[in-house]
């Protein structure tokens, strides 16, 4: 089994990391004021519930002074939305998620410590014990909901897990199981979802969310699935 340094790399390209560090920076503070406007739109959408709630009147009458002068638009298909108590994911900008992943390989840093062979791989949240960890491997932790990503384009998948696993954390589970499968119907024979799954879980808003991860044992999916242990 191979294991990521936390060792900073003895980068010759100096210039272009820093440079790097720059735009992962600004991209950052663009994710961060995107996350404000969020939080923004839904408290002003409670106020306007709130306010609704507060002041009967007659619904008819109060939609049609709303919706006068509005030209109704051409009907279009509309994605689902999001199950109460969800928000819906952020779109994934997959450039700015790998200059993310560059900075940390750069910087020799990251908010998990990764280990990764073609059939094993496990992280642990910087911080954590790794007796965790161990546990988690053994099966100790019993798998409390599963979510089965066969099938499904790397894009469809992160679209799965992202509420799978903040559902599951505010329901108060410990652990869950993420099967990604093995790869076997894929050009190379090698598990597509398995390296972009690592990735997820441990950055961002999910990996904020996470413990540890790690291959499952053979009864539960072996290489072709992940334990999750969730934050409290």
């Amino acid at each position: 089994m191979t294991r990521r340094s936390n060792t900073p790399f003895n980068n010759p390209f100096h210039q272009a990391g820093t440079e790097l560090k720059r735009t992962v920076k600004k991209w950052q503070k663009e994710q961060e004021r995107q996350e404000q406007e969020r939080r923004e739109q839904e408290r002003q959408e409670q106020e306007r519930r709130a306010t609704r709630a507060a002041g009967p009147q007659d619904d008819e009458a109060a939609f049609a002074q709303a919706m006068a002068g509005v030209t109704p638009l051409a009907s279009e298909p509309r994605m689902g939305a999001p199950r109460s108590g969800e928000s819906a994911p952020a779109p994934v900008d997959s450039e700015a998620e790998a200059y993310a992943l560059l900075a940390d390989l750069v910087a020799g840093t990251g908010p998990f410590d990764i280990a990764d062979t073609i059939e094993h791989v496990e992280g642990l949240a910087h911080g954590v014990d790794r007796r965790l960890l161990r546990r988690l491997r053994r099966g100790d932790f019993s798998v409390q909901a599963h979510l089965d990503l066969h099938g499904l384009t790397r894009q469809e998948a992160r679209a799965e897990v992202e509420p799978f696993i903040t559902r599951s954390r505010a329901l108060g589970r410990r652990c869950v199981l993420v099967i990604h499968g093995r790869g076997h119907n894929s050009p190379d024979q090698l598990p597509v979802l398995k390296p972009a799954l690592v990735s997820w879980l441990s950055r961002g808003r999910l990996g904020r969310q996470v413990l540890a991860f790690c291959t499952a044992r053979p009864s539960d999916g072996g290489a072709g699935a992940l334990y999750v242990l969730l934050r409290r």
